[in-house]
């Protein structure tokens, strides 16, 4: 994503409010979040949805990764050469038992 450039992605809740369509514009073109404000402090943040995708895609992807290394640390893992021989017999029995 990204970076917010605060000369020109924050804004209060009613400067937002005023021209929604051309911010809502203004965020798609260049990609960036917003940064909304109320009474000078933020309130929300407002992201084109294919950066709000992207972001879900990343997430899911570090928690897959986390995941895994979790699993190797509590010893869940099984090698990769011991992966592939089983899968590899397995190939191997399926066609023996199609012939």
């Amino acid at each position: 994503m990204k970076p917010i450039r605060l000369d020109q992605d924050v804004l209060s809740l009613t400067e937002f409010r005023a021209g929604m369509s051309s911010r809502v514009r203004q965020i798609a073109e260049t990609r960036r979040p917003m940064l909304l404000t109320q009474n000078g402090r933020g309130v929300a943040v407002v992201l084109d949805v294919r950066e709000f995708e992207a972001m879900q895609e990343q997430i899911g992807v570090s928690k897959d990764v986390i995941g895994g290394l979790l699993d190797v640390a509590a010893g869940r893992a099984v090698p990769h050469e011991e992966v592939m021989a089983k899968l590899l017999e397995e190939l191997h029995d399926t066609t023996k038992a199609e012939e």
